[in-house]
């Protein structure tokens, strides 16, 4: 799965990693659905330190068209009430 986190680039995260993904994102939606701004800021965290830790981060001359785009690490929690909604930025 090709991850984007705007404003840093493009990663490459192994495949077992993304039901993870997902799950953070789904409990962020959540978080942010019930005005939750600390269980957010935590969630969001997780998910961005995932992307880091386990994603291989891809080349400048590296182009792929990214499978999913996360905000850019210091969202605010009013932006993120627009991102984080239904199914959140990873579908099921």
């Amino acid at each position: 799965m090709i991850v984007r986190v705007s404003g840093e680039g493009q990663f490459r995260l192994p495949d077992e990693d993304a039901e993870r993904l997902n799950e953070l994102d789904n409990r962020a939606v959540n978080a942010v659905e019930q005005g939750d701004e600390l269980g957010f800021k935590e969630l969001w965290t997780q998910m961005l330190e995932l992307v880091r830790a386990d994603g291989n981060a891809l080349g400048d001359d590296e182009l792929e068209e990214s499978d999913v785009i996360l905000p850019p690490a210091d969202v605010t929690f009013e932006e993120a009430k627009g991102e984080f909604t239904g199914e959140g930025i990873i579908p099921d």
